[in-house]
Order: C-alpha cells, then sequence, then structure tokens
C-alpha cells in the first residue's frame, strides 16, 4: 500500500469542503471495508488524500419522517438489522444486511459505502430499487435527490461528482410497509457474493385481488441493479394467480 494524506472531517459539509479542495484524487472511507481492500490490492494509482467521514454524526441517525424512513449514510449493516423500526416495516432489508460479510463486516460497513461501491451483485441494491428509494446527495453547489436505480450507473460507478457526498437513503412514504422480499443466490451460503440477487415488492388491491405497484430489482446480471421492467409491467393490475406468479 502507497503513502496518502489522511484526513478526518467533522462533518458532511466538512467532508464535501475537503473534497472540493482535493479533487478527484481523493477518496471517502467510512467503515472500511471496501476502500482498504482496494487500497491493498487495487493496480490503479492510489489517492493523494482519503477523507474519513467516519465521525460525521450528521450522517448517522434512522428515523421515520414526513417524507418517509430516512436512513443515514453512516448507518452499519447491524444497525440495519437491529432497527425495530426495519425488523417491522422492512424485514427484507435485514434478510439483505444479513447476507453482507461476516459479522465484522456488518459492525463496520455502512449502507452508504455498500451502495456507493456500485458492485453489479450489491446486496443492499435489488430491495431498495424495489421500495423506489431515493438517495439524497450534498456537493459543493448544494443537495440534490434521485432515485437509487439512476444513482447507479455501471460497475462501480455512480452519479457522484467529485465534490459530492452520499448523505442519506430515503424510503418514500408511499412505500412503507409495502410488503417486500429479497433472495440471494451464491456458490456458498455464507460470505458469498451474489450470482443473482432480487427485491421484489408489490401491494394488494384486496377487493379486486390485483398486483398494484410491482416492484422486481434484479443484482449481479447486467452492469448495475436493473428493473424487471417486463415482469413488472405484465404483473400490475393483474389477477393474483399462481399462473401470474
Amino acid at each position: 500500500m502507497k503513502g496518502f494524506e489522511y484526513v478526518s472531517a467533522k462533518d458532511s459539509q466538512h467532508a464535501v469542503a475537503l473534497l472540493a479542495e482535493h479533487g478527484p484524487t481523493a477518496k471517502v472511507i467510512a467503515g472500511g471495508t471496501d476502500l482498504l481492500a482496494d487500497l491493498k490490492f487495487s493496480s490503479h494509482a492510489p489517492p493523494s488524500v482519503v477523507v474519513d467521514i467516519s465521525r460525521a454524526q450528521d450522517l448517522r441517525g434512522l428515523k421515520l419522517a414526513d417524507a418517509g424512513l430516512s436512513i443515514g449514510a453512516l448507518v452499519t449493516h447491524t444497525e440495519i438489522m437491529a432497527s425495530p423500526i426495519i425488523r417491522d416495516l422492512f424485514p427484507a432489508l435485514v434478510d439483505a444486511a444479513h447476507t453482507i460479510g461476516a459479522v465484522q463486516t456488518r459492525n463496520l460497513g455502512t449502507l452508504g459505502g455498500n451502495l456507493v461501491t456500485a458492485v453489479p451483485s450489491v446486496d443492499s441494491g435489488p430491495t431498495l430499487v424495489a421500495l423506489d428509494a431515493q438517495v439524497t446527495v450534498l456537493g459543493s453547489s448544494g443537495r440534490r435527490q434521485m432515485p437509487l436505480s439512476e444513482f447507479f450507473v455501471g460497475p462501480r460507478k455512480t452519479a457522484l461528482k467529485p465534490d459530492e457526498l452520499l448523505v442519506e437513503i430515503l424510503i418514500p412514504k408511499t412505500s412503507l410497509g409495502k410488503p417486500t422480499a429479497f433472495l440471494k443466490f451464491g456458490l456458498r451460503k455464507g460470505q458469498a457474493l451474489a450470482l443473482v440477487n432480487v427485491g421484489a415488492s408489490f401491494w394488494v388491491d384486496w377487493d379486486k385481488q390485483t398486483f398494484v405497484a410491482p416492484r422486481i430489482a434484479l443484482g449481479a446480471v447486467a452492469p448495475k441493479v436493473i428493473h424487471a421492467s417486463s415482469a413488472e409491467a405484465y404483473l400490475d393490475g393483474r389477477a393474483i394467480s399462481p399462473e401470474a406468479m
């Protein structure tokens, strides 16, 4: 591992200022479960500076707000698994978090870091995409929000600009409590990279017994997490039956 400068950010605004100051050669570290491996084993040029955001308290926290469920970028996978709110509203997010690495990885690794890594097989991505999650990004020019499905651009590529930071993941109010499931297929049970993973959700019109707003998101089958748009269109408004499923 080659040497680099290290700076600890006080909060998200300070982190953005540091990123703007140092430019594209700066890297952000939170839990470090992905970045440290990259620094040790990647053939790419090392960063000039590593900006540590792990002490930015404004990036922590998980709460229900008027807009929906807000999850700070520094919330760990273990915190997701332990959250009564998530266990009650979105047990599929708990299932997804449980498949990420080993216990030590889940204790240190953050949801924001997992998403920013943007590997096609990312385990936290499909369930959130199936719930129409939005992400909030902070940069020198202010905040902007976009669907998580648009935040992923390609393998290890996101819509983040060099001076921007992922600060929040928002599951919108319209998806609160939406029945959702997550499944992952790999070559082994523990610490496996997904060969394919999927998050699926739909409401039910109980009077008509039909699918409402079905969402199916697939990981590890394309350069980024994608919607199974044809399947979604087929199910939307269709009577629920074994044949339709």
